[in-house]
């Protein structure tokens, strides 16, 4: 897409149907579209539209709504429940494309939001699924000129291709239209154990993860399998054991044969590609369970590592373990980045992972070579009856962390001398300390918490300023083990209730004993690994009662996460307000009158500056938002609510055209 057009809507369609034939950038983003989850095969969330920019992101406003008929569907079926809304939509070839909490894809056009076609297979009907319930997260698109196919995976873990033009299932592709993806993965019950993540398409490549239940009580588990099927026929290709078999590399570093027996290590997070190298690169969650590891001795590989395989045949070239042992549920929830960077003069092919415990990991994708020093240092020893937690974690030199580190002294709040000691009295009934603490049997506090730092929503890329953007959150988690009913399973330890005196210790009076921004968005220069600028995401707590007349700076809300979108002037970034997954839930502090306690919003910031341009206030939480240009008009779309009211809100500057139901 040419800089700068902003002329006559003929004009502009006819440049941009010309771009439209051909990638207009490394990651295979097509002018105008948005045909990846996370925009291209990198995973950046670049769109180079500039219509909406700052001078006029004031004028815009809601342009359609569609509503998701998933509502339709618990209507009439009161024992369903749907969760959170959380798909990215795809643009492609003039049609909008999304999946619903309950597993519907729909055909949308993005002009009007009407509706061309929708496809159900009632996954549903088979039972909730583990984990986050019915949630989904994404969708992937296929063309070889001719053809196009959506595909995505049920909740009960099968593969679907649709014809991207009917929403008839591809007969082609497996047997009516479907694969089965959990077929001869040991101990697999579907899908209470196992169900189906968001595919990813590399080259004409599908590959799937999974995501395996997090609450088991027993040792054993299903393992988190990755598999790879022909994008045409359905035909398995490959499957990469992210918990090896005997015989194969990395086995040895589960101890004791606990390889045998242990599950999870699953790929839920979503993928990137590199076309040119046929590289894969996907990033693993924690073995079973998440916070005790007695019975899986050694650093447990593949677990919370990223991994880069050969897309066409699975065989891994690299891979680096960013948690050895892991017993924080720091599993790495978001997909790589890859871009290229120029570090003190060399031009370098990167492949960037940010973490929930606040660090980005940046290796050459092409050599899996640390573009700064990562660095094994000395961490806390478990307390916990035949725990062995690794003496050292890997600790990055740069950039420096994007969010708060440690549940130790000098983090806490501090806004007056009353205020800290209370909070360091608070902090003194758990066990804590510096980051990679580990859990115990009295009960540690972890900052960042197991949700992060960085969430599923993940950061992105600007490919022609090397910035990176990654929305966080400081929200600590207390982690408190209990011996395990041996009548239950075979599980020595597992999380256990917080008494009611420690079930809200973190705070007082609902305020934080830790530091704010209570969430934020850090830009980091990835060209000199340094950050350029930070903004909080709200003006969080301010009129608390306890810091009557204190001057204060935004405080960041409490978010249940954040997701981002870069165009050539703007960030975007969605927030949702802090919940359970049991469904919406006001902040701690929206009892205290502040304007944005219980904001709904997209955060609007100049990219280079960091400057708050706009706060588009919706009335409803907001997920993963993508943009695209259609007759000339720029739309940003994003999925919003949940539960029985769900549904995509375009926003886009005034201008003709129909509004949706």
């Amino acid at each position: 897409m040419r800089r700068g057009i902003v002329g006559s809507a003929i004009v502009f369609s006819v440049i941009a149907a010309a771009a439209a034939q051909r990638p207009s950038a490394p990651g295979g983003a097509v002018a105008g579209e948005w045909r990846h989850y996370g925009g291209d095969i990198h995973s950046t969330k670049y769109s180079p539209l500039a219509q909406i920019t700052k001078d006029n992101v004031g004028q815009v406003a809601v342009a359609w709504r569609w509503t998701s008929p998933d509502d339709a569907i618990q209507a009439a079926d009161p024992s369903l429940h749907a969760g959170r809304y959380e798909d990215t939509p795809l643009m492609a070839n003039g049609v909008l494309y999304t999946i619903t909490s309950l597993g519907l894809v729909a055909a949308i056009d993005p002009g009007t939001g009407r509706q061309t076609w929708v496809h159900d297979a009632e996954s549903y009907k088979s039972g909730r699924p583990n984990n986050a319930g019915f949630v989904n997260r994404g969708l992937a698109y296929w063309s070889d000129g001719r053809s196009e196919r959506i595909l995505y995976t049920t909740h009960d873990a099968y593969v679907v291709s649709l014809d991207a033009r009917t929403g008839r299932p591809d007969p082609a592709f497996g047997a009516g239209g479907r694969v089965d993806a959990a077929a001869g993965i040991p101990r697999v019950v579907r899908p209470a154990l196992l169900s189906g993540r968001s595919p990813f398409v590399a080259g004409d490549v599908v590959v799937v993860g999974s995501s395996v239940s997090d609450h088991a009580r027993t040792k054993e588990n299903p393992p988190g399998y990755l598999r790879a099927f022909d994008v045409r026929s359905g035909q398995r290709l490959w499957e990469f054991h992210t918990i090896p078999q005997k015989g194969e590399y990395g086995y040895d570093t589960w101890l004791e044969g606990s390889a045998d027996y242990t599950g999870n290590t699953n790929v839920w997070a979503a993928m990137s590609y590199d076309a040119d190298l046929d590289y894969l690169y996907f990033a693993t969650s924690t073995p079973t369970n998440d916070y005790y590891g007695g019975q899986r001795p050694g650093n447990n590989l593949f677990a919370e590592s990223l991994v880069c395989v050969e897309a066409r045949t699975g065989t891994r070239v690299w891979h680096f373990q960013t948690v050895h042992h892991g017993l924080w549920d720091y599993d790495l929830p978001a997909a790589p980045i890859l871009g290229d960077i120029t570090v003190n003069g060399r031009r370098i092919r990167a492949v960037m992972q940010v973490s929930k415990q606040a660090f980005t990991y940046v290796f050459d994708r092409r050599t899996g070579e640390p573009v700064w020093p990562i660095v094994e240092r000395p961490v806390p020893k478990s307390s916990v009856p035949r725990e062995q937690a690794s003496p050292t974690q890997p600790f990055p030199t740069r950039p420096p962390a994007f969010d708060l580190q440690g549940a130790t002294e000098e983090n806490l709040v501090d806004f007056t001398p009353e205020l800290r000691a209370q909070a360091l009295e608070q902090l003194r009934r758990f066990d804590h300390g510096p980051l990679f603490t580990p859990p115990s049997l009295k009960g540690t506090i972890l900052v960042p918490g197991v949700a992060g730092g960085a969430n599923w929503g993940g950061a992105g890329f600007d490919p022609e300023t090397g910035i990176l953007y990654v929305p966080s959150r400081m929200a600590p988690s207390t982690i408190r083990l209990g011996p395990a009913d041996p009548a239950l399973g075979t599980a020595l330890f597992l999380s256990a209730r917080l008494p009611p005196e420690l079930a809200t210790a973190t705070t007082i009076e609902g305020l934080p004993i830790f530091k704010p921004p209570y969430s934020r968005v850090t830009a980091i220069d990835m060209n000199r690994g340094e950050h350029s600028w930070m903004a909080p995401l709200g003006n969080g707590p301010r009129n608390h009662p306890l810091l009557k007349n204190i001057a204060l700076p935004p405080l960041g809300d409490g978010i249940q996460g954040g997701s981002v979108l870069i165009t050539r002037t703007l960030l975007f970034v969605g927030v949702t307000r802090l919940s359970p997954f049991g469904g919406p839930a006001p902040p701690l502090w929206a009892r205290w009158g502040d304007d944005d306690a219980d904001r709904k919003a997209i955060y609007v910031f100049d990219k280079r500056s960091g400057d708050l341009l706009r706060v588009i206030d919706l009335d409803t939480s907001v997920a993963g938002a993508m943009t695209y240009m259609h007759h000339g008009r720029q739309f940003v779309v994003a999925a919003a609510g949940g539960g029985r009211e769900a549904g995509l809100v375009a926003l886009a500057l005034p201008g003709a055209g129909p509004a949706a139901r």
